[in-house]
């Protein structure tokens, strides 16, 4: 049986907490390029996402092509998360106010691409005056790699019971990685993919689905009863 009553929360950056559709076009727009309007970028496919709409791909095949024009573009958008990108509205005192909480466990798993994440997000989050050094689990998760991993190391780690753990991400997989490994799922349909795509294409039930920064702060601090500290 478990040895205490914690309970853990688990975030997604990209999409979730950070609102990072306007951080890569801005570096699309640093580079000549266009990504397009937020509508298209979330229902466009994993491959064709960076690659932009019919009116965009041509242009934005041309300026990703090549080992250099690559690596000019995470340059440029490792600068942009580290001196521009910003958290949703709400995000940032929500998750101060759940690292007081008492035996509340605040944790982050992220696929984050730019170069040195823990240094790019370290300096975002300090921005709004947020420390990740305070909380108890961050996970930097390579690309091809499962965040199921990372959130079933976390629940151990803490010795967390699954029905006190919960997860909050902006796509299929971060709900299909939360129901894998017994937390409860919170999905946000503002950032990678949209309410449509969630539920009509990956099933993702309408009911752990909310669409807006303030219904997901909303719905996290009711569920674990966090009270404002703002």
């Amino acid at each position: 049986m478990y040895t205490n009553n914690d309970r853990l929360i688990i975030f997604d950056a990209d999409g979730t907490l950070i609102d990072a559709f306007s951080a890569i076009d801005r570096t699309f727009s640093l580079n000549g390029m266009d990504i397009g309007k937020l509508e298209n970028f979330q229902r466009r496919r994993k491959l064709l996402k960076y690659l932009g709409g019919i009116k965009e791909f041509p242009i934005n095949l041309r300026k990703q092509f090549g080992k250099q024009n690559r690596k000019a573009l995470r340059e440029t958008l490792t600068e942009v998360y580290r001196e521009e990108a910003l958290l949703y509205p709400g995000l940032a005192q929500l998750m101060k106010d759940a690292l007081a909480v008492p035996g509340l466990r605040v944790g982050l798993v992220t696929r984050n691409v730019t170069i040195e994440p823990a240094v790019t997000l370290g300096r975002l989050f300090a921005r709004h005056d947020i420390d990740l050094d305070a909380l108890d689990y961050v996970a930097y998760v390579p690309l091809g790699e499962p965040k199921s991993t990372a959130f079933r190391e976390a629940r151990q780690r803490f010795d967390i019971n699954p029905a006190r753990a919960y997860a909050c991400g902006d796509e299929h997989k971060d709900y299909l990685a939360a129901i894998e490994t017994g937390l409860h799922p919170f999905v946000v349909s503002y950032g990678f993919e949209d309410h449509l795509r969630l539920t009509e294409k990956f099933l993702v039930p309408e009911e752990v689905i909310s669409r807006t920064p303030a219904d997901v702060c909303d719905c996290i601090r009711h569920g674990l009863e966090i009270t404002s500290g703002a």
